[in-house]
């Protein structure tokens, strides 16, 4: 049965420019810098340098001459950054890396790698071995599917398919194992491995054999279970070993690298792991001073031959062709877009600079010594209501931001906690908390460690009334695991 009915709805929606302007809003110091250079390329009415100021009104162009390329009249000027149905779209930057060749100081640039990468180190022992060419195919293949961390993710069976399905090869598996047996002799050692037990055994077999690597050879191909639970009384009876040669025989294994990869610093990744702070905030005699860090971020301007160009279109008005009027057309764009830019770039600096003025005041403490029991519980709403802005603001503000201190360099979500409460009432922030359970845990027998109503019982006895499924959540928080795989011999 089909009805028609009138129905009232209020929906924010947001521009496209509106949209631009919180990505802008999100981007780190480094990132900020990439955009200004992508779109000083892009748009010729964008230049470097600062305005000059207009005299008599004579740079200004008449905006109202011709029809907007924004039908909803929107601007981006005056804009409500909250996210609405934003939150689902995209939220990787639309930044392009470029490198910057010519004139310019390269210290602003954005590093590039000139080392190999994993990869392509592994591909150069490849050539180095003998090896038919269909073993030297199936050696790239697998070569190109080993990830970041040296292990190699795909079994024998699904690469065979590949190799039928992509390159035409039919191949065994066991022509695959004897290729790749071949690469698991290459260094980083331990590279290609399929999970951690076969990485830790291949670099075991390239060691020395002594007595505690042979031991511990055995224990990760019989009691690599019991080893991973640390289920050491298991393993003693099982061996019939004392403690002693267990304990050496581990010391063996910890000693061993489990993600052989990561130490490979040839990678764009790596490169692009440095932190630059986007504030920079110092104290002196007691008084604390903000600075913006712009080094990378130049003053924009209007291109004025640009002003002078479409001033000329537009006062001409009556002779204009059709060709006339699309390069007035387009003039208008390019203009429009520049001033939005411009508007843009200035909009993000001062919401930056607000966002970091309000965190200062709600952690002077913390900025004048350093100490992080200073620290004072603060969430985003604490933050927002500062400066006005929506807490999803300050939540993209603190995103990937970072500030270098008198003590080191922080990021802006370290400086941000929940509260608890001690017995006398006092509002502490849950850091603080975090901090104790750490020195306990630290402090504790490693053959007995403490468990977290152990936990529990100690925070108490300091005056910090909490629950453990409460000290639970704080130590998964630390990346401390359980008592039980905390255990040592």
């Amino acid at each position: 049965m089909l009805k028609q009915q009138l129905q009232q709805k209020l929906q924010q929606k947001l521009s496209p420019q509106q949209i631009q302007l919180i990505r802008l809003l999100e981007l780190p110091t480094m990132e900020m810098e990439e955009r200004i250079k992508h779109e000083l390329e892009e748009n010729p009415a964008l230049e470097e340098g600062k305005e000059s100021l207009p005299e008599d009104g004579a740079d200004d162009y008449a905006a109202d001459d011709f029809p907007d390329n924004n039908p909803d009249g929107e601007t981006g000027s005056d804009i409500d950054l909250s996210l609405g149905d934003y939150l689902t779209e995209d939220d990787i930057p639309d930044y392009k890396l470029r490198e910057i060749s010519g004139k310019g100081s390269t210290k602003e640039e954005i590093p590039f790698s000139i080392s190999q990468s994993l990869n392509e180190f592994l591909l150069q022992q490849l050539g180095l071995r003998e090896l038919s060419e269909k073993e030297t195919k199936i050696g790239e293949y697998i070569i190109g599917n080993i990830d970041d961390d040296g292990y190699l993710r795909r079994n024998l069976p699904a690469i065979a398919d590949d190799l039928v399905f992509l390159a035409g090869q039919e191949v065994s598996e066991e022509e695959i194992q004897k290729v790749l047996e071949a690469i698991q002799d290459f260094e980083p050692t331990g590279v290609g491995a399929r999970n951690l037990q076969e990485c830790l055994l291949i670099q075991l077999e390239k060691q020395e054999q002594t007595p505690s690597n042979q031991l511990a050879k055995r224990i990760l191909q019989d009691y690599f279970e019991e080893f991973t639970r640390r289920h050491y009384d298991k393993i003693l009876k099982g061996l019939n070993i004392d403690e002693e040669t267990l304990k050496a025989a581990i010391q063996a294994i910890v000693s061993l690298n489990p993600k052989p990869g990561n130490s490979w610093g040839g990678t764009m990744e790596t490169a692009m792991s440095q932190i630059i702070p986007d504030f920079i905030v110092e104290s002196h005699n007691g008084e604390l001073i903000l600075s913006m860090n712009n080094r990378g971020v130049p003053d924009l301007r209007i291109n004025p031959e640009y002003k002078t160009m479409f001033q000329d279109y537009t006062g001409n008005k009556a002779n204009q062709t059709n060709d006339m009027k699309d390069a007035v057309q387009f003039v208008k764009q390019k203009l429009d877009s520049a001033q939005w830019f411009i508007n843009a770039v200035k909009q993000r600096q001062e919401t930056l600079q607000r966002t970091m003025e309000a965190i200062i005041r709600l952690q002077t403490d913390f900025f004048l010594t350093g100490d992080e029991a200073r620290l004072h519980p603060m969430i985003l709403k604490d933050v927002a209501e500062q400066t006005g802005y929506d807490i999803s603001t300050i939540s993209r503000v603190s995103n990937s931001k970072y500030v270098q201190t008198n003590f080191g360099v922080y990021p802006l979500k370290y400086f941000f906690s929940e509260s608890t409460q001690t017995e006398s009432g006092e509002e502490i922030s849950t850091r603080e908390v975090k901090k104790i359970m750490k020195e306990c845990i630290d402090a504790e027998d490693k053959r007995k460690p403490v468990t977290d109503e152990e936990l529990a019982l100690r925070l108490k006895e300091k005056g910090y009334v909490i629950a453990r499924r409460t000290v639970a959540k704080y130590r998964e928080q630390l990346g401390i695991p359980v008592a039980r795989l905390r255990k040592e011999i």
